[in-house]
């Protein structure tokens, strides 16, 4: 075996380290154990100022005067500043991992508009070697965002800046781990299907959509059993507390599951994993419960047309909620009357994916080292 000193070293920044970027990183560490890894994490709060303040917070950071292989930063550093800061980091391949975009980013009632986290997004994947998205729509929502955003200034904006973009673009998905793909499960309940919503609990997420097509469905008088699971915060949207109080009855598990065992057990009890999202980049929890053997039900938008079969996609009304409901609820009767069988997301399974990661990342630190030595020879 390789000592760690040949193998190529690797650092990985995290500028707003949320629970799944987290674990996307730890994650790449374990898939390829032939790059020697490090990392910086910034903790996740504060958003405005870790997505314009992290060049500051590692300002005298020893590891960024280190030399690397390759850097791999997530959406959320401001990767142009950063390279800018630390000179040596020029000549450093960097790729932009792209968990998200600002530009498709709801924004919430309580947030003050702004430009600077577009602008974030934006220098930094000019800055980076290569751009990864974890969906093809998070892609083209950002291409799309771009374009729009430079249509409203007012002069002085370089020809081809979208091509750019679109030429150092590429899309490999945060991996599901071989071990949630189920081999054997219990059969679906067709005749009263177990529901489970396992999203953040938060107004971009459909909590109110959710509602209203459990209303439809208690107004058809459609059998169910519920579970609401998911990561919950001080301020809950007030549809959870409605749900509760008319379901009841109906729930089988409710609130966050501490237990990372418990969660695996009810994917693999549960029938239906359920979306109402209005923003979701790639949607891991979704095809986590797919990879377990649920049957999926999602809006006909968002990244969900990459994975979710058509006869598991409801129509989509993001300015009509009552009307998606019922659109919602037609689906879910049409999945009982035909009964599709599960089917893993076998293409976002890790063991596939780790090859597409180890070849980009080989073939940027190779570049990174032929230009280096191109550079030598004119020095």
């Amino acid at each position: 075996m390789k000592s760690d000193t040949s193998k190529p070293r690797v650092l990985v920044l995290s500028g707003y380290d949320a629970a799944s970027h987290m674990r996307w990183r730890e994650q790449l560490a374990a898939l390829l154990p032939d790059f020697h890894w490090h990392g910086l994490a910034l903790p996740p709060r504060f958003f405005r100022w870790r997505i314009r303040g992290n060049p500051l917070s590692w300002l005298n950071e020893p590891l960024l005067q280190e030399r690397w292989d390759l850097i791999i930063a997530t959406s959320m550093v401001d990767l142009a500043t950063l390279r800018g800061l630390h000179p040596h980091l020029a000549s450093t391949p960097c790729l932009l991992y792209m968990h998200e975009n600002q530009f498709a980013f709801p924004v919430s009632s309580g947030q003050n508009s702004s430009v600077d986290p577009q602008m974030v997004n934006l220098y930094s994947a000019l800055s980076a070697d290569c751009v990864v998205f974890n969906s093809g729509w998070n892609r083209d929502s950002f291409l799309d965002g771009v374009d729009t955003f430079v249509q409203k200034l007012p002069d002085r904006v370089p020809e081809g800046l979208i091509e750019t973009l679109r030429g150092k673009s590429r899309v490999i998905p945060v991996p599901i781990e071989d071990r949630l793909f189920a081999d054997e499960r219990d059969a679906v309940n067709w005749a009263r299907p177990h529901l489970l919503w396992n999203h953040r609990w938060e107004y971009d997420k459909g909590p109110d959509r959710l509602l209203k097509f459990l209303q439809v469905l208690d107004k058809r008088s459609v059998p169910f059993r519920l579970s609401v699971v998911g990561e919950s915060f001080r301020n809950q949207p007030p549809a959870f507390g409605r749900i509760r109080e008319a379901f009841g009855d109906r729930i089988e598990q409710w609130g966050f599951l501490e237990s990372r065992d418990d969660y695996d057990r009810l994917l693999r009890r549960a029938d239906i994993v359920l979306s109402t999202a209005l923003h979701d980049f790639q949607g891991l929890s979704m095809l986590e419960a797919m990879a377990s053997g649920c049957v999926p039900l999602a809006p006909d938008r968002l990244a969900y047309p990459e994975y979710v079969p058509d006869l598991c996609r409801y129509h989509s009304y993001e300015q009509a909620a009552d009307t998606e409901a019922d659109a919602a609820a037609d689906g879910l009767e049409r999945l009982m009357r035909c009964r599709p069988k599960p089917s893993g997301p076998e293409a976002w399974r890790a063991s596939v994916l780790a090859g597409q990661y180890q070849t980009l990342f080989d073939d940027l630190i190779h570049a990174g080292k032929t230009d280096l030595t191109f550079q030598s020879r004119l020095c």
